[in-house]
């Protein structure tokens, strides 16, 4: 099958079609262990570098904001089509042999007026053809995750590789790197999402998931990717409301060279303090293929970062940046 990419600097896109295509990846043996121990301990990915060894390229695949359920479509979201593009992506996902996707949140929707018992099934059928990816994957919770349901029951009915199956937010090593997890799925009074109780706009990073981030940032054994719904680069509806906050903790460790987010379905990029943030297109917005977006990242050994956007995802080449800590 051929996938048609994006990828362009930072100040310019510059399309192109991809001309190579890779053999189907033999389907990974499952993963069966459980994390044993603390909950904040992180999962080491099976293709870890070994000490003591140049770190390798790390490839990985991100996809956001599919709100499937099977339902009309609204406005530019067409909910029913959300299925057939996440096949798409992982179709290719498998061919291009990634070391594991993750999806950045809102993987389903809802009925209006909503439905519990069927909100269940649109997250299962979803999660249905995500679990097709042959290897380790994962989830970042948005806020439509928890429209119609609670947190655990989102968490019940999909699968973190390797995560305790109660965690929200969680971290894993994978080729040298260290991968965080962030749930911004909280309101200000530090309640969590639950079956609608909150308004989209009022997105929170509660006090003990701030002190989980500064611990696993410390014990982090090299660079940090971090992943998150809602966005971090600025202030307003779209953005977590105490960002600064996480920001300087990210700029604090000086491990930090990049952020992926979704939930603004547009997508975008921005740069702050030496921390590069990368906004990825919505999967639901407009009908059909052409409309689809999911991409691969690739962080090189320099530190380096290529993004290689699918369809209406924007590819970016990222260059390596200094850090700037935060007092």
């Amino acid at each position: 099958m051929d996938y048609n990419f994006r990828r362009s600097d930072p100040l310019s896109k510059v399309c192109r079609e991809a001309s190579r295509t890779m053999s189907r990846r033999a389907f990974l043996n499952a993963l069966g262990a459980s994390v044993a121990g603390l909950a904040v301990t992180p999962f080491s990915c099976a293709l870890q570098s070994s000490p003591g060894t140049a770190r390798r390229p790390v490839l990985f695949g991100i996809v956001a904001d599919c709100h499937y359920a099977d339902a009309e479509a609204r406005g530019s979201r067409f909910y029913r089509h959300s299925a057939e593009k996440l096949a798409e992506c992982v179709g290719l996902m498998n061919e291009r042999k990634p070391d594991f996707l993750i999806e950045l949140g809102d993987f389903k929707d809802q009925d209006n007026p909503p439905v519990e018992e069927r909100t269940v099934d649109y997250l299962q059928t979803i999660e249905g053809v995500f679990s097709r990816f042959d290897g380790p994957r994962y989830h970042v919770l948005g806020n439509h995750d928890m429209d119609s349901i609670s947190k655990t029951q989102f968490l019940d009915n999909i699968e973190n590789t390797g995560i305790r199956p109660d965690r929200s937010y969680y971290s894993f090593d994978c080729g040298g790197l260290h991968f965080v997890v962030l749930d911004a799925n909280y309101r200000a009074d530090g309640a969590d999402y639950d079956h609608g109780n909150f308004g989209w706009t009022d997105a929170n990073i509660p006090p003990a998931e701030l002190d989980w981030l500064k611990r696993d940032l410390a014990r982090a054994p090299g660079p940090t990717i971090v992943f998150i719904h809602q966005l971090l680069d600025g202030a307003g509806p779209v953005y977590v409301k105490n960002a600064e906050s996480v920001r300087r903790i990210l700029e604090q460790s000086g491990k930090v060279p990049a952020v992926f987010q979704g939930h603004h379905h547009k997508g975008s990029y921005g740069l702050i303090n030496g921390i590069h943030y990368y906004t990825l297109r919505a999967v639901v917005e407009g009908p059909g293929s052409e409309n689809n977006s999911y991409a691969i990242v690739e962080v090189l050994p320099d530190g380096g970062i290529t993004i290689t956007g699918y369809q209406k995802a924007t590819g970016m080449d990222l260059a390596p940046v200094t850090a700037v800590v935060a007092g």
